[in-house]
């Protein structure tokens, strides 16, 4: 085993003994092959702040992955950590299972001011600290307060890696050596803006996808019994950027609540201002039943809720519990992070920056013929790698690229660029910066994106 140490009475910059590929060979040694992100990523990081990463050679990188949509104020941003700071010196205990504390308390109450009406017709669920436990307990709930059993959801969709969760979520992958998933899980078709699973495109597509899945529940004999709930992302982050057409959104809120079947809306990674509104069912002006929400309700840290209609409070007390369910620091550090959100109107600039961002890439697009599709909402923007020297479908789509879409984000880090592939066989580059990233820092992005491009060999037209 190699000696290299690091020295963590004291660490900074210069306390690194050893360079990116010292510790990334000490990693592989430690650590179990399902680690994935230095595979693609490989830097070991030495300091973080705002939307830069130095790595421990002092290389520089805008990061636009910002742990997957965590980090909504970017890296060690003052505030979050005064809170952390506070909640050290303050005597409060740093675990406390589902025991009261004034933080919590104070937490609770912002948290449940941001759910629909105020939260008056919501209470809070505190899971284990991951959004797959708190989807675990959604899905438990659903079929405690229906009686029923089964789970629509949809293609496309990423949900978690346990057992339940994992059930609900369309990447096979993961699925492959995996026997005995959750029985009566039926996927239905999410509608996609550049790829129509039906094979028919725009407002026809959509219209009907709404249809199907009307129908699917009305028809007596569809096959498919009345499920527990719907389990959906307004805006499908892993699945490529894919936001839910408000139309289709709307039909089915208004189908579950007829046949008396809950919508889970997993907000873990679209939520908190990250698409320009609060959470991104909010575009749809609709209610879910559950709200599930992680990442960046923990301001950093790890923490998981459920936004649960009180009509559908059923649990019974400890049906459901997490020991480190009562994290005081990501309660410290979610309250920050929340109340600097909404008190700056974040959304408000995220909106205008996405769409502004949109249209640079947009413009991109029209001399680099690669990108097949730029879509999203606020800071949560995909962009498809396609094959323009081959022959479109007959909806116009070019066919996917994912080797250039590899290539890409591998000439990306080189540029000091980090950002994630997503959707069907990764071929959508996808950017979840830090909510409070400056113009000019989108400027860099768009320089650095390019430079990735060029060094593709892909020549502007």
């Amino acid at each position: 085993m190699m000696t290299d140490k690091v020295r963590i009475d004291s660490l900074g910059a210069n306390s690194f003994n050893g360079n990116n590929e010292t510790y990334l060979a000490r990693q592989a040694e430690f650590e179990s092959n399902v680690r994935s992100y230095p595979r693609k990523l490989p830097l070991a990081i030495a300091q973080a702040n705002g939307v830069w990463i130095t790595d421990v050679d002092n290389n520089q990188y805008l990061d636009c992955l910002a742990g997957a949509g965590t980090l909504a104020l970017g890296h060690n941003h003052p505030d979050v950590l005064q809170s952390i700071q506070n909640v050290i010196t303050s005597g409060l205990p740093l675990h406390t299972l589902d025991l009261t504390t004034p933080l919590k308390d104070r937490f609770s109450e912002y948290l449940l001011s941001l759910l629909p009406a105020q939260g008056k017709e919501y209470c809070l669920q505190f899971t284990g600290p991951s959004g797959a436990d708190a989807v675990e307990a959604a899905l438990k709930l659903a079929k405690k307060v229906t009686g029923r059993s089964g789970i629509i959801s949809f293609s496309g969709g990423y949900h978690g890696m346990t057992h339940g969760a994992l059930s609900v979520t369309g990447n096979l992958s993961p699925k492959e050596a995996v026997d005995g998933m959750m029985p009566e899980v039926q996927f239905m078709p999410y509608p996609h803006q550049y790829r129509c699973p039906l094979g028919i495109g725009g407002d026809a597509g959509v219209k009907a996808l709404t249809y199907y899945f009307e129908n699917l529940i009305n028809d007596v004999e569809s096959g498919v019994r009345k499920p527990a709930a719907v389990i959906l992302e307004a805006v499908q982050g892993e699945g490529g950027v894919n936001p839910a057409p408000v139309e289709w959104l709307q039909r089915i809120r208004k189908v579950t609540k007829e046949h008396g079947i809950l919508l889970i809306v997993d907000e873990v990674q679209a939520g908190f201002c990250r698409t320009g509104k609060l959470f991104a069912f909010e575009h749809a002006g609709i209610e879910p039943d559950i709200i599930v929400m992680s990442k960046a309700v923990g301001g950093g840290l790890p923490l998981a809720v459920l936004g649960i209609k009180k009509e559908f409070d059923a649990w019974s007390p400890g049906h459901h519990t997490g020991t480190f369910r009562g994290n005081q620091l990501a309660m410290a550090t979610g309250l920050t992070t929340l109340k600097h959100l909404t008190e700056n109107k974040i959304a408000d600039k995220v909106a205008a920056q996405g769409e502004w961002l949109k249209g640079q890439l947009a413009e991109l697009q029209k001399r680099y013929p690669v990108i097949g599709q730029v879509r999203g909402l606020g800071l949560m923007i995909g962009i498809e790698i396609v094959k323009p020297n081959e022959a479109k479908d007959h909806m116009g789509c070019y066919p996917a690229d994912p080797e250039l879409s590899a290539l890409l984000q591998k000439n990306c880090f080189k540029a000091g660029l980090i950002l994630e592939r997503g959707g069907r066989n990764g071929v959508v580059l996808r950017l979840l910066p830090s909510l409070l990233i400056t113009n000019d820092e989108l400027a860099i992005f768009l320089d650095k994106f390019e430079q990735a491009l060029l060094a593709a060999g892909i020549k502007p037209v």
